[in-house]
């Protein structure tokens, strides 16, 4: 079976072509669990299927690395986005049929794609939530229908907190009963006019990752809300890079959310993993 390792950002993916090569759709929940073993298989943050679609030039399937899927993943759309155009699914424009709905992405260059997040559907600004022996106004975005679920949450020096206190109240959040689906959780800090760093605690990975398409999407969601941003590129650093948003609003809502960021070639190869 022949894989593709691609990342965006720093948040890898194991891609399979399950248009050219013949993959039983119920396997991919244990293949994901299986190939994105860091120190058993390959490794990565979630492993995705390019498969045939009716309404789009190909589908993602996305599954996290504990075999949980996922409604959809920015940066592995974008990466989805080049292998379509690279393997001729698409041009230099490209649809993808997501479960959280439609994503349109456009080449930039050869390495820069753009795509149209999944519109939010769910947001909710500022609930006091109490974990991990504090309180915390956080604010809950939903991307598409079904939506992407995330927690926004303003973190004051952000750069040098504690990463083990991080992670744990990430955990917490992730976790709240506020949250019935669960969620991404999305920390925060203004560090200049339309500049944001960011650390995503993701579910389904149940740790942090070097970058998050949708959580970006969903923090400038956000602060262009609240007037903090203007929600023209914007740029959000994370530990993998940096990621610019564009967020469109009309009548107090934000109706067209762009992603742009650059995606990396890493490796093709076979799987020979005997574990499957």
């Amino acid at each position: 079976m022949r894989f593709t390792k691609m990342n965006g950002a720093g948040n890898d993916f194991i891609i399979l072509d399950a248009i050219k090569q013949k993959i039983p759709p119920e396997q991919l929940p244990h293949m994901a669990k299986v190939l994105c073993d860091r120190r058993r298989s390959i490794g990565a943050d979630g492993l995705m299927a390019v498969a045939p679609s009716e309404k789009a030039d190909c589908r993602m399937l996305f599954f996290n690395s504990d075999g949980s899927m996922g409604e959809m993943c920015g940066n592995g759309a974008r990466c989805i986005c080049r292998f379509a155009c690279e393997n001729g699914y698409a041009g230099p424009t490209q649809t993808i049929e997501t479960t959280a709905g439609l994503v349109t992405g456009v080449r930039i260059s050869k390495r820069e794609y753009r795509i149209r997040l999944n519109t939010p559907s769910v947001v909710r600004l500022d609930e006091v939530l109490t974990a991990d022996g504090g309180t915390y106004s956080v604010s809950y975005v939903e991307l598409g229908d079904p939506g992407i679920p995330h927690a926004v949450v303003e973190m004051p020096g952000l750069a040098d907190a504690d990463e083990r206190a991080l992670f744990a109240l990430g955990r917490k959040l992730r976790y709240h009963p506020a949250f019935p689906k669960g969620a991404n959780v999305n920390f925060y800090e203004i560090t200049g006019q339309d500049a944001v760093l960011e650390k995503t605690y993701e579910r389904g990975v149940e740790d942090f990752t070097l970058a998050c398409g949708t959580g970006t999407g969903s923090v400038v969601t956000v602060l262009t809300l609240k007037g903090l941003v203007s929600g023209k590129n914007v740029a959000v650093s994370m530990a993998g890079g940096t990621l610019v948003i564009d967020a469109e609003t009309e009548s107090g809502r934000v109706t067209n959310l762009y992603l742009t960021g650059l995606t990396n070639l890493v490796a093709e190869g076979e799987i020979l993993d005997e574990e499957l």
